[in-house]
This record gives C-alpha cells, sequence and structure tokens, in this order.
C-alpha cells in the first residue's frame, strides 16, 4: 500500500445522461441562470464558475432513486416556482426532483451549507455579497474553514 495518497479536494464536474441535449438545455434552462461552455454533437457543458456539469447524450441506466447530487444556488425560491409552473413533482422532503431523464437533483441554498466559493470566483460569477447562515459559519469553524 502506497505511504502517500492523494487528498480529494472536490468536484470539478458531473455528467448527466439525457436524451436529448436541446430538450435538456431547455428544461434546466427554464430553472437555472447558466453559461453554456460548449457542445459538440454528443455533449454540452454548462459552467458553474470553477465547475461544471456535461450533459450527455444517451441514457444508460435505470431512474435514479436515492443516488442524485445537490446543485448549490444563490436563491431556491424562483427554481420552487419554476418546478411549480413545469409541473415537475418535488421528491420527499426538501427540493429533490427528477429530471425528465431520470436524473435526480437536490436543490441546495448556498447561504445554509459548508460548501464555499472563493471570493475570486464569486466576484467572476457576479455574486459578490454572498453570505453564509450562522449554523453554516459553525460547520465551517469546526473545520477551521471559516471566512
Amino acid at each position: 500500500m502506497a505511504e502517500k495518497k492523494a487528498k480529494a479536494l472536490g468536484i470539478n464536474h458531473i455528467v448527466l445522461e439525457v436524451g436529448d441535449l436541446d430538450e435538456a438545455l431547455e428544461f434546466y434552462g427554464q430553472l437555472f441562470e447558466f453559461d453554456l461552455r460548449g457542445r459538440n454533437e454528443h455533449n454540452a457543458f454548462i459552467d458553474l464558475g470553477d465547475q461544471f456539469i456535461q450533459l450527455r447524450l444517451g441514457r444508460t441506466q435505470e431512474a435514479d432513486g436515492a443516488r442524485h447530487f445537490g446543485f448549490v444556488v444563490d436563491d431556491r425560491e424562483p427554481v420552487q416556482q419554476a418546478l411549480e409552473e413545469m409541473g415537475v413533482e418535488l421528491l420527499e422532503r426538501g427540493m429533490n426532483f427528477r429530471d425528465p431523464w431520470g436524473n435526480r437533483v437536490e436543490v441546495v441554498p448556498y447561504d445554509d451549507i459548508q460548501f464555499s466559493k472563493a471570493p475570486n470566483i464569486l466576484r467572476g460569477m457576479g455574486l459578490e455579497g454572498l453570505e453564509k447562515t450562522p449554523a453554516a459559519i459553525e460547520e465551517l469553524t469546526k473545520k477551521d474553514m471559516a471566512p
């Protein structure tokens, strides 16, 4: 066994399998403001500051049950409203839903979790001034990571 292990630093991107790229971009575009980084015949890339989501053409598995990812947003209210207007069913408690291809998504508020973007990344995203709740700051303080 190796003496030194690599330290996991975070997630650069995730890949969501979809049945149609145009429909997926339209669906997610109704929920979230985003920049399209690029696109080709089989993929579309949505920028999230220093991270991205890759939409990949072709579904190879069943709809997600418990498996999901947390999509962090500055404000969940517009997402909630858009989901209602689109007739998308919320799953369980919180703000969990499946997209039309069965990918399960949880919408998480930036201010209330320990996940943080560096000030320069927030500035580049036009999101200066986003603040954390006391609970999130306490979580970060316990890890000596408070701003």
